[in-house]
C-alpha cells in the first residue's frame, strides 16, 4: 500500500476507483456485514413479494377472466388472497431488513469512525499541523456522516434495485424475451452513459468534501478565536472569510447537484421510450398470437418494476458519489502511517527510576523548511535540574518535543537511560516522562477532572493533597466551587496564569519521572512565578527535570543551564560560571534584568 512518505495526510485513495473505494471501506469495518447474508435473504424476499401482483393480473385476466368456461371467480379470489398475502409477507420483510441494515451499518460506521478518530491522535504533531483543524475534524466527522447517509439510504435501495431488476428481468423473459431485449436496448446506452459519467461525478463530490472541510475550518477558527476578533475589531474581515467558505462549498454542492440532475431527464425520456415501444411491440406479437392480454398488462407492469430502480439509480448515484468522496477523505487518514509510531510489543518498557537523557548528533528540519537543530550533542544526568534556554526560534521547543518524541529526529538519536526513544512503548514513555506544554491546555470539565487527567486513579484527597504541596492551598479555598469549579472550554474560566497551575498540578500528580517545562511560568504574574519556583523545588527534588525557560529565574535555580542559539548549544554550565563570563547567556541574562528594572 502507498502512504505518504511526508507529514501530510495520505492522498492514495484519491487515485482508486469508486468500487474499489466501495471494497476497503467496508473491508475496514467488520461490522458492515454482520448478518448480511440475512439481510439480503430478506430483500429477496421483499423483492420477490414485488411480482405477485404482475403474475396475479396476468392469470386473471387470461385465466381468471378469459377462461373458456367464462370468469371464474373462486380463481379470482384465490388469485386476490394471493397477492394480499405476498403484499403482507413483502411488507414484514422490508421492515426486518430495514431494522437489520440499520443496525449493521451504524454498528460499521462507529467503528470506523471510533478507528479513524483514534488514528489521528496516532498521528504525529507535524501531521496533524498539516492539516487545518476543521478539515481534520471533518474527516471524522462530516465524511462519516455522508457514509452514513449512503449506508442507510441509497445502500439499502441500492440492494433493493438490484434484486429487482433480475426478478424484473427474469419474469419478462418468461413472457416475452422479445419485448424483454427491447427494454434492455433502450437502458444499456444509459448504463454505459452513467458508468463514465461517474468519473466526472466522483471528483466533483470530492471537491463538495473538501470546501466542506474548509467551512468547518473557517467556522471553528472564528468561533475559538472570537475574543481576538472582537478585540481587534474584524468581525466584518472574518465574517467575510467565512462567507467566502460558505460560497465556495454552495457553489461545488451546485456544480455537483446541476450534474446529478441532468441523469433525471434523461432516465424519464429512456422510461417513456421503453414504454411506448413495449407498447406498440406488445400490439404487434399479440396480433401473431406471441403474448396474451394478460402477459402484456403484466409486463407493462414488469417494465415499471424494471424502471423505477433504473430511476432511483440517480439518486443512489448521487448519495454514492458523495459518499465515496467521504470514504476516500476517511482513508485518507488511515492510509496515513504515523511518522512517530508506537513500537508495541516489540518495544522496552523502562523501571521507575531517575532517568538519564543524551542527545547524540541529533538534527532536525521541520518539512520544507531549513535545520532548526544542528549536531545537538547533550547528556543530562539523572535527579538533576537543567534549564534550557535561549532566544525565540533558538530550537528549544523542538529540543523538548524531541525529548519527549512528539517528533522524531531527522539526523541521530535521543536515548533515556540507554534506550533509543524509537524503541521505547508509548505507554512506558509517557508514564515516565510528561511535558507541561506552554498552552496549559484544559478540557471544558471541573478543576479535579483536568488534574486527575495526570492521574485518573486519584482520590479528591490526593488532589487535595498535591495542590497543598505545591503551594496551591489557598488558591483552591479561594475558588467558588473548590475541586468542582468548572473550569470553561480550553479553561476560559480561568485566567492564563491559574490554567499553568491546573497543567503544572496535573503533571505533579501524574509523578514522573522526568518532567519537562515548556515555559512553565511564561503566563504568570510574578508572585505565582515565587509561589510556582518554590513548589518546582519539591517537585523536581528526586526527579529528571528539564525547564524550557523564558524567565531565567527558572535558570538561577537550575543545577545546569544549556545555551541554545540558531540550533545549537553554544554554552552549558552551572547559572553563575556562564552569567559570569561573556556570551550568549550573558547578555540573555543582562537584558532580561534590564526588563525586571523597568
Amino acid at each position: 500500500m502507498t502512504v505518504t512518505s511526508g507529514p501530510g495526510l495520505s492522498d492514495t485513495a484519491l487515485s482508486e476507483g469508486a468500487f474499489t473505494t466501495l471494497r476497503r471501506g467496508i473491508m475496514l469495518s467488520p461490522e458492515f456485514r454482520a448478518g448480511l447474508a440475512g439481510t439480503l435473504v430478506l430483500a429477496l424476499i421483499s423483492t420477490a413479494g414485488r411480482v405477485v401482483v404482475p403474475i396475479a393480473v396476468q392469470q386473471t385476466i387470461d385465466k381468471g377472466l378469459g377462461g373458456p368456461g367464462g370468469p371464474d371467480i373462486g380463481f379470482i379470489r384465490s388469485a386476490v388472497a394471493l397477492c394480499a398475502v405476498a403484499v403482507l409477507v413483502t411488507a414484514v420483510c422490508a421492515y426486518l431488513m430495514n431494522v437489520r441494515l440499520y443496525r449493521t451499518s451504524e454498528g460499521g460506521l462507529a467503528a470506523l469512525r471510533t478507528k479513524a478518530f483514534r488514528h489521528v491522535h496516532d498521528l504525529s504533531m507535524l501531521t496533524q499541523s498539516g492539516e487545518r483543524r476543521g478539515a481534520l475534524v471533518s474527516r471524522v466527522t462530516g465524511d462519516v456522516d455522508q457514509i452514513s447517509q449512503f449506508m442507510q439510504s441509497g445502500g439499502l435501495m441500492f440492494i433493493v434495485s438490484i434484486g429487482q431488476l433480475i426478478v424484473a428481468s427474469v419474469l419478462m423473459v418468461v413472457y416475452s424475451w422479445q419485448l424483454a431485449l427491447l427494454v434492455w436496448a433502450a437502458f444499456l446506452p444509459l448504463a454505459w452513459a452513467l458508468r463514465h459519467f461517474q468519473r466526472i461525478l466522483s471528483a466533483a463530490y470530492m471537491g463538495v468534501r473538501e470546501k466542506m472541510g474548509d467551512l468547518l475550518a473557517a467556522v471553528s477558527e472564528s468561533v475559538v478565536g472570537a475574543s481576538v476578533i472582537r478585540a481587534y475589531g474584524s468581525e466584518e474581515r472574518t465574517g467575510r472569510r467565512v462567507d467566502e467558505a460558505v460560497d465556495a462549498h454552495r457553489d461545488s454542492q451546485t456544480r455537483a447537484q446541476a450534474m446529478v440532475a441532468l441523469t433525471f431527464p434523461v432516465s424519464e425520456l429512456v422510461a417513456a421510450v421503453a414504454t411506448a415501444a413495449v407498447v406498440i411491440a406488445g400490439i404487434l406479437l399479440g396480433v401473431d398470437g406471441h403474448v396474451t392480454a394478460g402477459e402484456l398488462i403484466a409486463f407493462l407492469f414488469l417494465v415499471t418494476l424494471f424502471v423505477s430502480p433504473m430511476q432511483a439509480a440517480t439518486e443512489v448515484f448521487n448519495q454514492a458519489q458523495n459518499a465515496i468522496a467521504g470514504w476516500r477523505r476517511v482513508l485518507g487518514v488511515l492510509d496515513t502511517v504515523p511518522d512517530v509510531a508506537d513500537p508495541g510489543d516489540d518495544g522496552e518498557t523502562l523501571p521507575r527510576g531517575p532517568i538519564e537523557v543524551r542527545f547524540e548528533s541529533v538534527g532536525f528540519a521541520y518539512p520544507g523548511g531549513p535545520p532548526v537543530l544542528h549536531d545537538v550533542n547533550v547528556d543530562i544526568a539523572p535527579r538533576s535540574r537543567v534549564a534550557v534556554v535561549g532566544e525565540t526560534g533558538s530550537g528549544k521547543t523542538t529540543f523538548a518535543k524531541l525529548l519527549t518524541r512528539l517528533m522524531d529526529p531527522v539526523s541521530g538519536r535521543v536515548l533515556v537511560d540507554g534506550v533509543p526513544l524509537d524503541r521505547i512503548r508509548f505507554s512506558s514513555l509517557r508514564e515516565r516522562i510528561v511535558m507541561v506544554p506552554q498552552d496549559g491546555f484544559l478540557f471544558d470539565a471541573s478543576l479535579a477532572d483536568n488534574i486527575r487527567y495526570g492521574h485518573p486513579e486519584a482520590s479528591d484527597d490526593d488532589l487535595v493533597l498535591a495542590l497543598t504541596e505545591l503551594g496551591l492551598a489557598d488558591w483552591l479555598d479561594g475558588l467558588p466551587g473548590g475541586l468542582e469549579t468548572p473550569v470553561g472550554q480550553r479553561g476560559e474560566s480561568l485566567s492564563a496564569g491559574e490554567r499553568q497551575l491546573v497543567a503544572l498540578a496535573r503533571a505533579y500528580i501524574a509523578d514522573p519521572d522526568l518532567l519537562v517545562l515548556d515555559e512553565a511560568t511564561s503566563a504568570v504574574d510574578p508572585a505565582t512565578e515565587v509561589r510556582i519556583q518554590r513548589a518546582l523545588d519539591g517537585v523536581t527534588r528526586g526527579r529528571t527535570a528539564i525547564s524550557i525557560a523564558h524567565r531565567l529565574s527558572t535558570a538561577e535555580a537550575a543545577d545546569e543551564v544549556i545555551v541554545f542559539d540558531a540550533g545549537r548549544v553554544v554554552q552549558r554550565g552551572p547559572h553563575a560560571d556562564l552569567v559570569a563570563r561573556p556570551g550568549v547567556y550573558a547578555d540573555l541574562h543582562a537584558s532580561w534584568r534590564a526588563q525586571r528594572s523597568l
